[in-house]
């Protein structure tokens, strides 16, 4: 069996916005939109900052590695709703980048600057190195800021086997 870079960033993008936006529904049911505001810590992004990092983690990173030019979102999300259409938004542009595009981007170049210091990567590396990290570093800070917030949430639910 082989595993495309197709099943390593849309599949795993999709399943992550799947069980995030779960979780945001669950957010809605237990502390509505007061949540959004939340964060872990006074340095750290808020749930919309999560949720709007991980949106463009994997919309650039799909963009990048298929050579196409991502749509635009303002970060201005201030309910769970407006998050929650962030997500399907980001969802529905993803599904629509062609299969062959995001496979035929393999080997492709990719340079992306860390605090002023480029690295370039082939598009496989960046995938595995940066993309998918930050974007689950993204998801699990939102499932954080829910729990730490008296949602109830478990493993399972960030897992996606619990809903």
């Amino acid at each position: 069996m082989t595993i495309t870079l197709h099943d390593v960033t849309v599949a795993a993008y999709l399943r992550g916005f799947r069980v995030l936006a779960d979780l945001l529904a669950k957010g809605k049911a237990h502390g509505g939109d007061a949540l959004v505001d939340q964060r872990l810590a006074p340095d750290m992004l808020n749930l919309a900052g999560q949720v709007q990092r991980a949106s463009d983690t994997a919309k650039f990173a799909v963009a990048r590695v298929a050579d196409v030019t991502p749509p635009s979102f303002d970060d201005n999300e201030t309910t769970i709703d407006h998050l929650l259409a962030r997500i399907d938004a980001t969802v529905k542009w993803i599904e629509s980048v062609p299969v062959e595009a995001v496979n035929d981007g393999a080997t492709r170049s990719i340079t992306r600057d860390f605090r002023g210091t480029p690295r370039t990567f082939t598009a496989k590396e960046y995938v595995l190195a940066f993309a998918l990290p930050n974007f689950y570093f993204h998801v699990t800070t939102a499932y954080d800021i829910l729990r730490h917030n008296g949602v109830g949430v478990g493993k399972l639910d960030y897992l996606g086997f619990n809903g």
